[in-house]
């Protein structure tokens, strides 16, 4: 009998045959060796883009705890959530102007975000510039744009992450509405911010960084809080652009602010 294989007319076992075998054979085991490639590639980038976030997520959730807890090691007179005067439990902002830091070393921690939006217990280290060595950071995950403001001072407090990847900390920044509490954590206290507006440039859109963002001439009078990550997710051909302003100046020895006095107590322990 002749293989079903082969041509019609050819022997079975002729050269013919043989070599039209063993090309079917070649190009059954290339089909395979894609298809498993494929199948890894998909593995992979489920990982990156998936169990890595989660992953390193926690590692920087974690690392944004341990700051916080040794900002307030350092306060120790005065426990987290007192209150600011003994007759009331509300915790009050000050009435003073907020501190602002001197800028920090580039690569530096010097602040962390917390954003009850994003679930109670987010929190993001934040260090200074915006290069792999911070973003990409299993202890940071949050640039501070060299060049712009500091956390409460008049002007422009720019920060960056990755949507996807590395612990996506900004993944969820387009489901933010207005009004919604922004708190930026660091030694000397809390300063809070409110929502406003989100808007879609370019990657050459560096306006967004100006003192007053997308007017880089104008002289500042606010303090504003302009928050980016890359849009739509999984690409990097846009920027998307989150603004806040500043509301309240929360100095550590009064106790943190009542939307995040629970999350910060249990932060402790």
């Amino acid at each position: 009998m002749t293989d079903p294989q082969d041509a019609p007319g050819e022997e079975a076992g002729s050269p013919h045959s043989r070599v039209r075998r063993r090309r079917i054979s070649i190009v059954g085991v290339l089909g395979e060796l894609l298809v498993t490639a494929g199948v890894l590639v998909l593995l992979f980038l489920g990982w990156q883009l998936w169990f890595n976030d989660i992953v390193v997520g926690a590692q920087q959730q974690t690392a944004a705890d341990r700051l916080a807890d040794q900002w307030q090691q350092q306060h120790q007179e005065v426990p987290v959530g007192a209150t600011a005067t003994p007759a009331s439990d509300v915790v009050r902002p000050s009435d003073e102007e907020p501190v602002v830091a001197a800028v920090p070393g580039r690569g530096a921690a010097f602040a962390t975000l917390m954003i009850p939006r994003f679930g109670e217990d987010y929190a993001r280290v934040i260090g200074e510039g915006v290069g792999n060595s911070v973003l990409n950071s299993t202890s940071l995950g949050i640039g501070h744009y060299t060049g712009t403001q500091m956390p409460g001072e008049v002007g422009n407090f720019a920060v960056a992450a990755h949507r996807k990847a590395y612990g996506g900390a900004f993944e969820h920044l387009n489901s933010l509405r207005v009004g919604d509490s922004i708190f930026i954590e660091t030694a000397d206290g809390w300063y809070e911010y409110a929502y406003r507006s989100t808007e879609y440039v370019p990657p050459t859109g560096v306006d967004v960084l100006a003192p007053v963002p997308q007017h880089a001439d104008a002289q500042p009078g606010d303090r504003v809080l302009t928050l980016t990550t890359c849009h739509p997710l999984f690409s990097t051909a846009e920027r998307l652009i989150a603004y806040a302003t500043f509301e309240a100046w929360y100095p550590r020895e009064g106790g943190a602010p009542a939307d995040i006095a629970e999350t910060v107590r249990a932060g402790e322990g």
